[in-house]
């Protein structure tokens, strides 16, 4: 490889660790390292995180990723960085302010996936704000604006501690680089800062007590694509690269996986980008409102594009709740292990031998796969998951039977959300996916079945991690845009296409996978009336 080619680090900060890569500029991975990092998980509904474990295994990331590499690390060209969009609490001198109840203040993060702020959500959607508009009718209580509502109540000392709040990503980019800048994607997705009119809904703030929220955020919103700052000599030294390399605008981590599936062709294809939970992005010329569903957001994922974002809670979460609590769980573990095989790859070909005896085994089970909440189309934090169908049979079938209703209810999750976005005006033609999921044969399987519709990978496997490259090398000057860079970096995969014979099964049992979130939302009522 000629010396003098460009590389591009990418680092995605997924909820349960970090990835570092590696990349030239045509998208080919010349290292990756991954480290584990913390969850804290103090009572339920409350996941926090500490940022300086965080940093610590990124930057460690990154160095292994060089030092494995064995190149020159004055051949990086610029750094681009993704992450979960959580919340950072930083004081004045740049410390950690405690989110946790019992004021630890190691854990200075609160994680995407809590619920602890139910009610200041109910509050800011009381508002009728006209910005609530823009985030699907309602806000989220995975977005930062409860969450900094919750601190602001219970811990005012605390709210007044802090001198910024920023985004995981955003929070990253300051540590490497120390500027204080924000992303139009971390804001406008997760903030309610209206990108397309470049400001805070100030009305909204003001009447749910965060007037003073705007004064504790980033200085300046930059797009992506663009410098935030540059690698200072801290963070140079930890990463065992030179200081003064650029460091492009954070991305939140499925944005940048959207970016690398639909970057180079966005109108009229869906990117779904699999983890704990499951994002679906669509971006289009002009607005689309979408009820239930985030958005539309301005340059949130490309730049002059707008983008919509439904979501699942819980994937990847769920399938492996699903399998631990199983009773045969040691068992398949076991088995697995004996082998040399993925527990998974197990479970799958119990599967193949149930289907071997049986002409559609779930055809009587169903499952309603909101275990934590509904992030969309039902916009429903409160909502439950359901199983619908069980008996006494072993769980040596009960399992493999489970596994593949629940692979199915994801599924069906997708086909609704795809459906609600069809119906206000998108217009999706093609579906990409990537993360941890696209490993199971059987999950695309069932995706590109129950959707009716073709399921076409990438090459690389960590599309996310490649995503945050990709903005890393426009940054650079590299690539004149993302659809360039995308263009020239991210290869097509395979492509997975539905069978039609089983078409008329997935539509029965999606009109019942409908029916459970009617039910089991009417229960939830009849319940609250006693």
């Amino acid at each position: 490889m000629d010396p003098h080619v460009p590389l591009f680090v990418g680092i995605d900060v997924g909820s349960a660790s970090v990835r570092a890569g590696l990349y030239d500029p045509t998208g080919r991975r010349l290292a990756f390292r991954v480290r584990p990092i913390l969850q804290f998980h103090p009572r339920a509904d409350f996941v926090e995180q500490s940022s300086a474990d965080i940093w610590a295994n990124a930057t460690a990331a990154v160095a292994e990723a060089i030092a494995a590499a064995g190149v020159d690390p004055a051949r990086v060209a610029a750094i681009g960085v993704d992450a979960t969009c959580s919340l950072v609490a930083v004081a004045a001198d740049g410390s950690p302010v405690s989110v946790a109840e019992d004021g630890d203040p190691a854990r200075d993060v609160v994680m995407w996936m809590d619920h602890r702020a139910g009610r200041e959500a109910e509050a800011i959607d009381a508002t009728g704000d006209p910005a609530l508009a823009y985030v699907g009718g309602k806000v989220s209580i995975e977005m930062e604006l409860p969450k900094l509502l919750w601190l602001k109540r219970r811990f005012p000392e605390r709210w007044a501690q802090a001198a910024r709040f920023r985004d995981l990503a955003d929070f990253l980019v300051w540590r490497a680089t120390g500027a204080d800048v924000a992303s139009v994607c971390t804001l406008g997705c997760k903030w309610n800062w209206l990108a397309h009119e470049g400001r805070f809904p100030e009305a909204m703030l003001a009447a749910v007590g965060l007037d003073d929220l705007t004064d504790k955020v980033a200085a300046e919103v930059k797009p992506l694509g663009t410098v935030a700052g540059h690698l200072d000599g801290r963070a140079a030294a930890e990463m065992g690269l030179p200081a003064g390399i650029p460091v492009a605008t954070g991305i939140i981590d499925a944005h940048a996986g959207g970016l690398a599936l639909v970057g180079a062709a966005p109108v009229g294809a869906l990117a779904l980008i699999g983890g704990t939970s499951n994002c679906h992005m669509v971006a289009s010329p002009g607005p689309v409102m979408v009820p239930g569903v985030w958005g539309p957001y301005f340059g949130a994922m490309i730049p002059g594009l707008w983008l919509n974002e439904g979501g699942q809670s819980a994937a990847g979460a769920l399938i492996d709740w699903t399998l631990r609590r199983s009773t045969a769980f040691a068992d398949l573990t076991a088995e697995a292990g004996r082998r040399g095989c993925d527990v998974y790859a197990l479970l799958a070909d119990r599967v193949a031998a149930l289907e071997e005896r049986e002409d559609e085994p779930t055809r009587h089970l169903h499952v309603l796969p909101d275990h934590h909440g509904n992030r969309s189309p039902r916009a429903d934090p409160d909502a439950r998951g359901a199983i619908v169908g069980l008996t006494l049979e072993p769980e040596e079938t009960a399992l493999p039977r489970l596994h593949l209703a629940t692979l199915q209810a994801l599924a069906y999750g997708t086909r609704h959300i795809v459906e609600t976005m069809n119906a206000a005006g998108h217009r999706i033609e093609r579906l990409v996916m990537c993360g941890g999921g696209t490993k199971s044969a059987l999950l695309l399987r069932e995706h590109a079945d129950a959707l009716g519709r073709p399921i076409h990978l990438v090459e690389d496997e960590d599309a996310v991690t490649l995503g945050a490259a990709l903005l890393a090398a426009v940054a650079s000057g590299a690539f004149a845009d993302v659809a360039a860079a995308a263009g020239a970096m991210v290869r097509p995969g395979a492509t997975i296409e539905p069978n039609p014979a089983r078409r008329a099964f997935h539509d029965a049992k999606y009109r019942v996978f409908l029916t459970l979130g009617d039910q089991q939302k009417a229960a939830r009522d009849a319940m609250a009336a006693v």
